[in-house]
């Protein structure tokens, strides 16, 4: 098959995973996690089963690649964030109210039981924990962090002070937040 061919089919492939992964997530959001089927999926979506079932084999396999693309989105964005100018700190700091502005959109009950199961997760966490930790120890060599606890601890000190951001209901709120997160990094006189 020419070159183009392939690359034809390939645009439409992902186009019709993305179709589905967004309709969805839009149907789940409506209706709930237990009420979407299959079928209403390939109907909203504007495809047959038959083609729904050569992506995904059912509902929760549909959600969790949903929330892989997700989860993925927001580690590009956090990296994006981090690679920016600046000094160690003021791009910690950008990292960390970017992080817990997203916190807000996480699942709560039996849809994050689902979607937290994947490794795309641990790989996620893992990532981000690493990107902190590369910020920290930065930040703490240039003497504008604390070096008396090692960065993996302190990031695991961000992302576990950061999780309260889910519950916060405004933008001042979270900035606080990452404030009081951030005076806990301060060098110790």
């Amino acid at each position: 098959m020419p070159k183009l061919w392939n690359e034809t089919i390939d645009a439409h492939r992902a186009a019709v995973r993305e179709a589905i992964l967004d309709t969805t997530a839009k149907l789940v959001a409506q209706s709930g996690l237990r009420s979407v089927t299959m079928s209403q999926i390939a109907e909203q979506t504007g495809i047959g089963r038959a083609t729904l079932y050569k992506y995904f084999s059912d509902v929760e396999a549909v959600l969790l690649a949903w929330h892989e693309r997700q989860v993925t989105a927001h580690l590009k964005q956090l990296a994006g964030i981090r690679d920016e100018a600046g000094t160690a700190v003021e791009r910690l700091k950008a990292v960390l109210e970017t992080y817990a502005g997203i916190a807000p959109q996480r699942h709560g009950g039996e849809i994050a039981t689902l979607l937290h199961q994947g490794e795309h997760v641990s790989h996620a966490e893992r990532h981000l924990h690493g990107m902190l930790q590369h910020l920290l120890a930065e930040a703490a060599e240039a003497g504008d962090l604390r070096s008396d606890v090692p960065p993996a601890e302190l990031a695991q000190y961000c992302l576990h002070a950061l999780t309260a951001a889910a519950t916060l209901t405004s933008q001042a709120a979270v900035t606080r937040l990452v404030a009081v997160t951030l005076d806990g990094l301060r060098p110790v006189p």
